[in-house]
């Protein structure tokens, strides 16, 4: 008999909530098999079946505390669920977990397979994708339990709003060029990459120029202790089914535009999946925010602490614009820089968002280091 624990989680990560079991006891899987989600406050885990086997005992249930490396299961490597139950199942071609069981612990037997008492609709759905009660008359409502995750992201929201002294600064950027650079080098960018060229690449390099010239918007707070990062790593805001998550692009300045797109495209999938791990998303120096992609026109981004800034990019809309005396119509984007004024002062704050209008106005000022 072997035990099945919780993953060792870092010392940031206290404890963490099960979230969900993918089997029941006396259930068959395969090594590598997903067996459970356990969520902490930054991440969710799975636990993995260490081999071919059994659940022969589920020692702790969906909604418990769960500590690192604390004992959650029970596991028979090699040995195999009842046999009977798996050709019932075969035969009706239905999914032994989908099936109430009679059994010890739920377990779904044979009988339970020969006359099916299917699980409760589970359509409606927490953000943990538990299921929560709804009711069944006209006027409806239901109750849903906040996931660890997103009541993390709202405290840390809530205290940057209270502890810093936020401030925020505007501007516009006419993003014709990049559009029509874009537009030009797409196809030969995609068949040389293996990845497409999108705008989120151009203002992380753009972003990362910009702090180097201004290393104040690159630094954070400790305590009274101002810590100057001697590196760029930018975090992305990624909107998530569980809540909004910033996995960290490491050393921006070191990377292509080709390795920026393939990081982003990484982190967009991980998101989806729930595949994001706590090393993707530790540290970061700055980070961007695309509400654009929603279709935002103009928002105040809130702070990522200990950062001592954020910016925020909005949709993409035809605007007049003045363009040498005279009004064009223009693709323009709002841009907006988030800052904390007891870090960075109102001057280096509309430098450094000028400086990133500039390079995207003028894409080639990056290629020739101007």
């Amino acid at each position: 008999m072997a035990e099945i624990k919780a993953p060792v989680f870092p010392e940031s990560v206290a404890d963490g909530t099960l979230v969900e079991w993918h089997v029941t006891e006396g259930q068959e899987v395969s090594r590598d098999d997903l067996l459970a989600e356990i969520e902490t406050d930054k991440v969710v885990l799975e636990v993995v079946a260490p081999d071919n086997g059994v659940v022969t005992k589920i020692v702790k249930q969906v909604d418990d505390t769960i500590l690192s490396d604390e004992l959650i299961a029970e596991f028979e490597a090699g040995a195999s669920g009842s046999p009977a139950v798996r050709k019932a199942a075969k035969e009706s071609g239905v999914d032994p977990k989908n099936v109430e069981g009679s059994g010890r612990g739920g377990r779904v037997t044979k009988t339970d397979m020969a006359n099916p008492t299917l699980k409760a609709d589970s359509s409606i759905k927490s953000d943990s994708g538990r299921p929560v009660a709804e009711s069944t008359g006209e006027r409806t409502e239901k109750r849903v339990p906040m996931t660890r995750l997103r009541k993390t992201v709202a405290n840390r929201l809530l205290a940057a709003s209270q502890e810093t002294a936020m401030l925020t600064t505007f501007n516009e950027v006419n993003m014709k060029p990049l559009m029509d650079m874009r537009a030009k080098y797409k196809e030969q960018f995609e068949k040389r990459h293996g990845v497409r060229l999108g705008f989120m690449s151009l203002f992380i390099k753009a972003a990362t120029e910009a702090l180097k010239r201004f290393p104040a918007v690159n630094a954070s707070l400790d305590g009274d202790d101002i810590v100057y990062h001697g590196y760029y790593d930018i975090g992305v805001a990624v909107s998530s089914d569980r809540g909004l998550v910033v996995p960290v692009l490491r050393d921006t300045d070191r990377m292509s535009m080709s390795d920026v797109e393939a990081k982003i495209r990484e982190f967009g999938g991980k998101a989806q999946q729930g595949k994001l791990g706590l090393d993707d998303m530790t540290g970061g120096t700055f980070t961007i925010s695309n509400g654009g992609v929603f279709g935002s026109l103009m928002s105040t981004p809130i702070l990522n602490p200990p950062q001592t800034a954020i910016l925020g990019m909005h949709a993409i809309n035809d605007r007049p614009m003045a363009v040498d005396g005279k009004v064009e119509i223009l693709p323009m984007m709002y841009l907006a820089l988030s800052y904390d004024h007891r870090m960075i002062d109102g001057k280096e704050a509309v430098q450094f968002l000028v400086t990133i209008k500039e390079l995207v106005e003028d894409p080639t000022m990056l290629l020739l280091d101007l």
